[in-house]
């Protein structure tokens, strides 16, 4: 995969491949079009086929009736194309607050949180990587993480081309973060006039 240019910090690195991909080149004007992104296709059949489609606001997180907007606008459109053989139920969410970190912009929003990152393959001897999150810088992740070979925390960067999964770990200043935000928007969605009822 070519390194992502500077320019390109809000584009997804994370690919869906299969269905998922099919799904997702499907699913993501509609849902930029209404100002919004996709996180991430999942498809799972554990009972009943499932797919879940992850998306968020580049400022914040998505309501409830913004999920209920992107599954009346999706699905029409995946009955007109039927990628999907046989039923299957459609699920619209936020990515909640262990989110995945799908775009090099990702690392930037959330710098100063710890994360779990996952490589396609071995660097130096090692696939799995924990700690804070410092940001983005030529094309990598970078990572403070603690090393048993230095007394003080590392910051290691991380070639995105290389990152299979990458999440953020549930910690007390996480969760404080997403209480916080979800006062605001409580506040908020209290000062504003009646819209429009979503079925």
């Amino acid at each position: 995969m070519a390194e992502l240019a500077e320019g390109n910090l809000h584009e997804r690195f994370m690919r869906e491949s299969g269905l998922a991909a099919e799904i997702a080149t499907l699913a993501e004007p509609v849902i930029e079009e209404l100002g919004l992104r996709l996180v991430r296709v999942k498809i799972s059949a554990q009972s009943g086929t499932i797919v879940q489609i992850m998306a968020d606001r580049p400022n914040g997180a998505i309501s409830v009736d913004d999920c209920a907007l992107i599954s009346r606008r999706i699905s029409p459109l995946l009955d007109a194309h039927d990628p999907i053989p046989g039923g299957y139920t459609l699920e619209v969410s936020s990515p909640g607050i262990d989110r995945p970190l799908v775009r090099p912009s990702d690392f930037e929003d959330w710098a100063g949180f710890e994360a779990k990152i996952e490589l396609k393959e071995l660097v130096d001897g090692r696939r799995r990587f924990r700690g804070i999150l410092e940001g983005y810088e030529d094309g990598e992740a970078r990572l403070r993480i603690e090393l048993k070979d230095y007394d003080e925390p590392q910051i290691v960067g991380l070639p995105v081309a290389l990152i299979g999964e990458a999440k953020l770990v549930m910690t007390d200043s996480l969760l404080k973060l997403a209480q916080s935000a979800n006062a605001a928007n409580d506040a908020a969605g209290d000062e504003e006039p009646d819209g429009e009822i979503l079925e």
